[in-house]
């Protein structure tokens, strides 16, 4: 599989792990848009938000809840933080192994793109 966040998952391309568990990684981003941005990866392959099933629910909500979990471990929760979820080429997504971007450290602009 050609997939990089596979790869990083299967330990063939080195990251800077700040998580993991039996379901999640998650790793500091190549290209930071913020102080603070990091990538939570499921480590079960899925493309796009638009390929998740019924079966992936606890997997998703444990995603949001480490996401959570990560923003008071790094101190952007109280000063407040963004989460996102791209999805296919026009939503963003570059890398197509669903994954969820922690950003924070400044403030957020919004409309966002």
């Amino acid at each position: 599989m050609e997939c990089i966040f596979c790869k990083i998952i299967n330990g063939e391309i080195p990251a800077k792990i700040i998580y993991q568990d039996e379901l999640l990684i998650a790793f500091d981003d190549l290209y930071p848009q913020a102080p603070v941005h990091k990538l939570i990866v499921p480590r079960k392959h899925i493309a796009t938000l638009n390929d998740i099933n019924p079966k992936d629910k606890e997997l998703m909500g444990h995603i949001l809840y480490v996401s959570k979990q990560l923003a008071e471990q790094l101190n952007i929760a109280k000063s407040g933080y963004r989460t996102l979820l791209n999805c296919n080429i026009d939503g963003g997504q570059a890398v197509f192994h669903i994954h969820l971007h922690l950003l924070g450290g400044r403030k957020m602009n919004w409309p966002p793109g």
